[in-house]
Formats: C-alpha cells, structure tokens, sequence
C-alpha cells in the first residue's frame, strides 16, 4: 500500500475509475449482445434500433478511450452487415 497522502489518493481515484470504466464496457457489451441475438432471431426492426443504441455506446466508449477506435468501428460494421443480411 501507498504511504505518501498523494499516492493513496491515486489509489482512491484509480479505484473509482475502474469501477466506471466496468460498468461502462458491460453496458456496451450487453448493447452489443442484444443487436446479435435480435438479428438471430430475425428481428429486423427491433434490431435497428438497438443498433442505434450500441452505435451510440460504442462511439462514446472509443471517445472516452475505453476501447480503442477502430474496434468501435470493427463492432459497428459487423453488427450492420448482420442487420442487411436479414433483409
């Protein structure tokens, strides 16, 4: 453990952004999920839409620099080409 005020409060802080940062990749993730299993479901409509919500959390999550930018896009462009195949 840290003995210096300064690095214990790093400790605190580095703590509290990762309990964030969890958080934040679980929700995308889960985003993520429900696109793919709405498209095996062939849900095209209801898929659409939690795209729009997974485009959302992915582009903010690369912004943020959770996941590096081109996975973002990776993910989008995986998950957009599953939703036209459905058509």
């Amino acid at each position: 453990m840290a003995n210096i005020k300064s690095a214990k409060k790093r400790v605190v802080i580095a703590e509290r952004n990762r309990v964030h940062n969890v958080a934040k990749r679980s929700e995308m993730r889960t985003a993520v999920k429900k696109v793919i299993n709405l498209c095996k479901a062939g849900d095209k409509e209801a898929a659409k839409v939690a795209f729009a919500r997974a485009e959302v959390l992915l582009d903010r999550a690369a912004t943020k620099g959770l996941i590096h930018i081109n996975k973002a896009a990776r993910h989008k462009s995986n998950l957009s080409k599953k939703i036209k195949a459905l058509g």
